[in-house]
């Protein structure tokens, strides 16, 4: 999975290095919660008129890209990858509707800080 250009500074100098290093060196080239192998087709009993391989992408365990250490880091199919993160996912898009409706109105400017009056 690409880096975000807003996001290229969070990550380690060698994070292709450590990427590949836990995706097929560690892992074996396979997903480290439900197995399947990277570049396969899926086989999924729904998708069975329609094929896609399976990518590995290299996931941090605690949602935190400057963290490098191996042991906050797996090898995630795109399915076990998009099911570990969906918590966070809602968290943070929760977190940016809230900010981007709390922090003031259009014509009155920013609310005032509560407890501050």
């Amino acid at each position: 999975m690409p880096i975000r250009p807003e996001h290229v500074f969070l990550y380690s100098i060698d994070w292709p290095q450590l990427s590949h290093l836990v995706r097929f060196v560690r892992a074996g080239g396979r997903c480290e919660h439900c197995g399947r192998p990277h570049g396969r087709p899926r086989e999924d009993i729904l998708s069975l008129g329609k094929w896609t391989p399976v990518v590995l992408a290299c996931a941090h365990l605690n949602h935190d890209p400057s963290d490098s250490a191996l042991h906050q880091l797996a090898a995630l199919c795109q399915r076990c990858h998009m099911i570990y993160d969906g918590p966070e996912h809602r968290r943070r898009r929760w977190m940016n509707a809230h900010y981007r409706r709390a922090l003031g109105d259009l014509f009155y400017g920013p609310y005032p800080m509560r407890g501050a009056d």
